[in-house]
């Protein structure tokens, strides 16, 4: 395992960009461990598209960086490849996904879009943020009450134009294969959302791509298993070129 204290090779900063209805709470630990790190936070302010989520980031964001997106900030990570790759030294792509919207995706989405119109904002996060804890964690308070404090000052329009977003995300099968720079897949073992098979397609697709699993972790896997997850991320900050074109060494 590498540390974060060995020297990278550019020293790019670290940017992280959250996913649906997340901010830097969901990475605990993580600034302190990274200090350099800094998180496109304000929940993309308005936009509602993944597009104009990498265009807001971008604005934000240093000439060159290692890049980490979580779920749908993962997405955005990969249009941010696509539109300005010179400026991506590494990416790591955690509980995300590459496939476009399935049959029936658009219908559940906005089944829980209108409890939060019905009901209330609050009864809408009780309602979507169980499933993406593994289950031996949602019997964690602290980590519980923070998910749905985080998820709870977004807002019901953040939430509506971040599934517009997501219901309208670009297809990026023909963009993985031309990510050659260093790139981890990372995701939680008991991700019901976006499981393992899903990872193990991303990393097939990029060359040299390395997946790491967490133990015991779900959808929400930064900040269920928080050492372990940044474990991985020591290990993609310091991963080198000669590393990465090993065969094998997958996880």
């Amino acid at each position: 395992m590498h540390d974060s204290s060995i020297a990278r090779r550019d020293q790019a900063p670290l940017a992280v960009l959250p996913g649906l209805l997340c901010d830097s709470r969901m990475f605990p630990g993580l600034q302190a461990r990274f200090p350099e790190a800094m998180f496109v936070d304000g929940f993309y302010a308005d936009a509602s598209s993944i597009a104009a989520m990498a265009d807001y980031a971008l604005g934000r964001l240093p000439p060159r960086f290692a890049l980490l997106g979580h779920s749908m900030g993962a997405r955005v990570a990969v249009e941010i490849w696509k539109t300005a790759p010179g400026r991506v030294e590494r990416i790591a792509l955690a509980d995300t996904g590459s496939h476009l919207p399935r049959p029936g995706e658009r219908e559940r989405r906005y089944a829980i879009r209108d409890i939060g119109r019905e009901f209330g904002f609050e009864r809408l996060i009780e309602q979507w943020l169980p499933p993406m804890v593994a289950p031996q964690n949602r019997a964690d308070a602290a980590v519980m009450t923070m998910l749905k404090a985080m998820a709870c000052s977004a807002g019901q329009a953040c939430f509506e134009r971040q599934i517009e977003a997501l219901l309208s995300r670009p297809a990026v099968e023909s963009v993985l294969p031309g990510i050659d720079c260093p790139a981890f897949v990372i995701v939680g073992e008991e991700d019901q959302w976006s499981p393992i098979a899903q990872h193990r397609t991303i990393a097939d697709a990029i060359p040299g791509a390395q997946l790491r699993i967490i133990p015991g972790a779900g959808h929400m896997a930064p900040a269920e298993a928080p050492q372990p997850f940044l474990n991985i991320v020591a290990e993609w900050l310091t991963w080198s070129d000669r590393i990465q074109s090993m065969p094998g060494d997958r996880i």
